[in-house]
């Protein structure tokens, strides 16, 4: 059992530290799975409390399917608030340094720190246009683009999409983030003894 500090409300637990084994987190009580997993979902930890309850889970696979269960089955308005607390793209948040250490890696990742002044003009644009039409932010998998301009093509191709395709797509963007970030914290078995 980890006798971590819990990680802030919202924010992936224990960055910098080694990955858990997926049958470590079986021993985790409520608030120790909730501090460790309760930032896999952008500052939702609703998540992570309730798939604590579902589980153990045999495989890192398992807890992810557990987890996205609980956001498919929430309400709606749980569903939007959860895609509303993702960040606009390179947006204040990310000049203020207010996102969650999780957004920011993310974001730097995909180069969203080092934009061109018409990159990031045309960025902001489309994710204001974007934000108008959904009423909630533009919600890409950062890491499964190849860089800002695939980013850029993407929010530009789904401005024209439905109000319900589109908020059944940013949900699955945010399984693909929640995904990743699983996998930053937890394997399905130990790799070193």
């Amino acid at each position: 059992m980890s006798s971590d500090p819990p990680a802030p409300r919202g924010r992936v637990a224990d960055r910098g530290h080694r990955r858990l084994a997926i049958h470590d987190a079986a021993t985790l009580g409520h608030d120790q799975f909730v501090a460790r997993f309760g930032g896999v979902f952008e500052d939702s930890p609703w998540i992570a409390e309730a798939a604590w309850r579902r589980g153990p889970f045999a495989s890192v696979a398992d807890l992810h399917a557990e987890m996205v269960s609980v956001m498919l089955d929430a309400p709606r308005e749980a569903r939007v608030a959860l895609i509303q607390a993702h960040p606009e793209l390179a947006g204040r948040a990310a000049i203020a340094g207010e996102m969650t250490p999780e957004s920011t890696s993310e974001q730097a990742s995909a180069g969203l720190d080092r934009l061109t002044p018409q990159q990031h003009a045309d960025l902001l644009a489309l994710t204001a246009a974007y934000a108008e039409r959904f009423r909630f932010p533009f919600v890409v998998c950062v890491r499964d683009h190849e860089g800002v301009d695939s980013i850029i093509a993407a929010a530009r191709a789904r401005l024209d999409q439905d109000v319900d395709v589109e908020e059944a797509t940013a949900l699955a963007e945010i399984a693909k983030i929640a995904a990743l970030r699983l996998a930053d914290l937890v394997e399905d078995e130990r790799t070193s003894a």
